[in-house]
């Protein structure tokens, strides 16, 4: 295929995606590959739980790069521990020299009731999406920081940034990559290493399988409708329309850092966390909150903090704005600032 003037490539750099040997690892790693991109396809061809494993899911999308002209490497190390993803990056700097592209996609489910949310559920998500994009990060971390480059894709859900029934061990694990995207935006923004996350809506075995373990409908009828229309939707949300999104935030035009946005049958959107407007007292009472839960609940004039310190300079700002004067203590006075005098000293975020 012959690229245009403006097409976004990626001639030269090296991408490393977990989970690529299927779903949306699978569109991520060929579309890439199909814009110059050098790809380690990392797989161990597990179950949809992460029972087993299998080379020949990563070996048929590596073959399947190579026949259409690009490069790729087969990668059939475990994200669970430091040294399989050590040993993953490691692939991609013993056949390149470089990594430029990181895509944390591995994934497991084993939906459940929270009550039923043992330790032996819990344990293996955590090790995969969270610990798993810890581990592969960390060695490719240093590489791009070594080359002042990189661009990181996390892997998050909308199952714990909203909240869904039967998968409080996905959410947890899935919005635990939030804060790391977040945090690792900020300490790599200094060397041109930027950090995004997707939530994406895609028809994968992964949501075949939270569907199929669904608890049934009473009324058989009803349920008929239901699976009727679940398909119907479901044939929508193809995992190559989610392929573009990941594609540009790792690229190096991409101008965004620290963002989460949600993919699916084509549409793409942010999803950010906003601060309200919110009631200030400076003698809060428990009976403050009761009174004034609307306005504290009140998006009108919400605001996005980029950071802890915007967050904590809003907090400064609202008390010198509304209490100007105010006596502390005995002979401490409390006097107004002007706006752009309210900052925060540095100090770590609250807890």
């Amino acid at each position: 295929m012959v690229s245009t003037p403006d097409e976004l490539r990626f001639d030269g750099q090296v991408a490393v995606i977990s989970g690529a040997g299927g779903g949306l690892g699978r569109q991520y790693a060929l579309l890439l590959a199909s814009r110059g991109a050098r790809v380690v396809v990392n797989d161990i061809g597990g179950s949809v739980t992460g029972d087993g494993s299998d080379r020949a899911a990563a070996n048929s999308v590596a073959d399947a790069i190579m026949a259409l002209g690009g490069e790729a490497v087969a990668d059939g190390h475990s994200v669970t521990s430091p040294q399989g993803g050590q040993a993953i990056i490691d692939a991609a700097v013993g056949a390149w020299g470089r990594v430029d592209i990181l895509i944390n996609n591995a994934g497991i489910v084993r939906d459940a009731p929270f009550e039923d949310i043992t330790p032996e559920r819990l344990d293996p998500l955590v090790d995969v999406h969270l610990k798993g994009a810890f581990n592969l990060t960390r060695p490719a971390w240093k590489v791009m920081r070594e080359q002042s480059y990189g661009r990181i894709l996390n892997t998050c859900s909308a199952a714990g940034l909203l909240g869904a029934e039967r998968m409080s061990n996905y959410g947890a694990a899935k919005t635990g990559l939030v804060g790391l995207t977040r945090v690792l935006a900020a300490e790599g923004a200094e060397r041109n290493i930027k950090v995004n996350a997707v939530a994406p809506i895609a028809y994968t075995r992964m949501l075949q399988h939270s569907v199929d373990t669904a608890p049934l409908q009473n009324d058989a009828a009803a349920q008929a409708i239901l699976d009727e229309l679940a398909n119907q939707y479901l044939q929508r949300l193809d995992p190559a329309l989610v392929a573009p999104v990941a594609a540009f935030l790792t690229h190096r035009e991409c101008p965004v850092s620290g963002e989460v946005y949600t993919v699916g049958a084509g549409h793409v959107a942010r999803f950010f966390i906003g601060r309200t407007k919110g009631f200030y007292s400076p003698g809060l009472s428990v009976e403050d909150v009761r009174d004034h839960l609307a306005e504290i609940r009140d998006e009108t004039g919400y605001t996005v903090p980029g950071c802890p310190a915007d967050e904590m300079a809003e907090l400064f700002a609202t008390i010198m704005t509304s209490a100007p004067g105010q006596v502390l203590a005995p002979g401490q006075v409390l006097e107004p600032l002007e706006p752009d005098r309210v900052a925060p000293p540095r100090m770590p975020p609250p807890h």
